[in-house]
């Protein structure tokens, strides 16, 4: 249940992401909203609302500081215990939440993962009128599904639970490695129009079926299977709502992964972040010679260190 009170006015743009209160989590919602702030240009002052699971731990009176002088909404949520033991299970009940107090407010609904930095103007999150949803496609493949291969079992499963029609199956390339699948969506980086209710939709399929005892033996057999099912949800519910010309692909500047840039093989390949328009990064500050390995130039390496938490 949502707690919290949230701005109505109508905007172009909602970022919604979420917020727990680990350490790791606070340092990446701050650089996540300060990013926004500093560098998202035309949408620098769009409503950023950050959903606090509740399960008995706050977070540092610091940290909500720092976010309320960044204007970021912080909206308080239910969740069963349950679902937030299960990897990444808060994902698709925080979405969904966004979304249903976004419809009426904003044109686009912009979740994003908290560990993503904004570093240029996301015009492309305004997209063009005839779509209804913009995604990246995953970074690698994974437990993706290899196009020119037969589809797996645990994807025929959840092909059948989401209720995928196959003629909406289409060819997709991963981020990094660069292979061909069967689509499968990035769940960090969704541009989506509230009033579709596509993420109601996720949390719906996802609590009905990630602990049913058909996929047990997957998480069994392989935890990748747990860590990214609520990953495989999204790319079913997908599949179902939207047909492919409904659908727009974010260019690749977009959702960035900085933790894989010594895998990238692809011609995309960045020579320095300043290239990208959002990137994510699995906790980069935790290196203590970050600014000496990551390819970036002097004044965003400023600004990294001033906003990350001091040593």
């Amino acid at each position: 249940m949502v707690t919290a009170n949230v701005d109505t006015t109508s905007e172009s743009i909602l970022f919604a992401s979420v917020v727990l209160p680990s350490t790791s989590s606070q340092t990446d919602a701050v650089l996540l909203a300060a990013s926004i702030r500093d560098h998202a240009g035309l949408f620098a002052h769009a409503p950023i609302w950050f959903f606090v699971p509740e399960y008995g731990e706050q977070l540092s009176t610091a940290v909500k500081d720092k976010l309320d002088s960044l204007n970021v909404k912080l909206v308080p949520l239910e969740i069963d215990k349950k679902v937030l033991r299960f990897p990444l299970g808060h994902y698709p009940l925080i979405a969904a939440a966004a979304e249903s107090l976004a419809q009426g407010t904003t044109d686009f609904l912009v979740w994003l993962g908290t560990n993503t930095i904004v570093l240029q103007e996301p015009g492309a999150f305004i997209l063009p009128d005839d779509r209804n949803f913009g995604y990246r496609p995953v970074h690698h493949t994974n437990i993706g599904s290899p196009y020119d291969a037969p589809l797996d079992p645990f994807w025929r499963l959840v092909y059948q639970w989401c209720e995928v029609p196959e003629e909406r199956i289409f060819p997709m390339v991963t981020h990094v490695d660069g292979q061909t699948v069967r689509p499968y969506f990035n769940a960090g980086c969704l541009v989506t129009r509230p009033e579709k209710g596509l993420l109601t939709a996720w949390r719906n399929t996802f609590l009905a079926i990630y602990r049913h005892r058909s996929f047990q033996e997957f998480y069994e057999d392989d935890e990748r299977y747990a860590i990214f099912m609520h990953q495989a949800v999204l790319s079913g519910i997908i599949l179902r709502i939207f047909a492919l010309d409904e659908m727009h692909e974010l260019p690749c500047e977009y959702n960035y992964p900085l933790h894989l840039h010594d895998e990238d093989s692809t011609p995309n390949r960045p020579t320095t972040l300043e290239e990208c328009v959002t990137v994510r990064h699995e906790g980069f500050y935790r290196d203590a010679a970050w600014a000496d390995s990551i390819p970036v130039r002097a004044p965003l390496k400023q600004w990294l260190t001033r906003h990350l938490p001091s040593p």
